[in-house]
């Protein structure tokens, strides 16, 4: 049993690590697009072309964050949820 505990604390460290990283050298990887022809700055954006490419891009860069940091707190839940039932 501590063997699971400590390869649960193990992939929580290893997931908050990789996510650090990940902010810290892709955090600021999405691509400016207002350079870009169809970049458009009405309101709602009705971007066309490589403009609206690289906005799809930045959306999906963020989003794959975002399902980091869910899959970093389920892996929390898990922990605390087996210290809890070792108790």
């Amino acid at each position: 049993m501590e063997n699971n505990i400590q390869a649960l604390v193990g992939a929580f460290v290893g997931i908050a690590i990789l996510l650090g990283i990940s902010v810290q050298i892709l955090g600021n990887s999405v691509a400016d697009c207002s350079d870009l022809p169809g970049y458009s700055t009405a309101s709602p954006p009705t971007h066309t072309g490589w403009a609206s490419a690289c906005e799809d891009q930045n959306e999906q860069t963020q989003s794959a964050f975002a399902l980091l940091v869910i899959v970093l707190i389920v892996v929390a839940a898990v922990v605390i949820l087996t210290v809890v039932k070792m108790l």
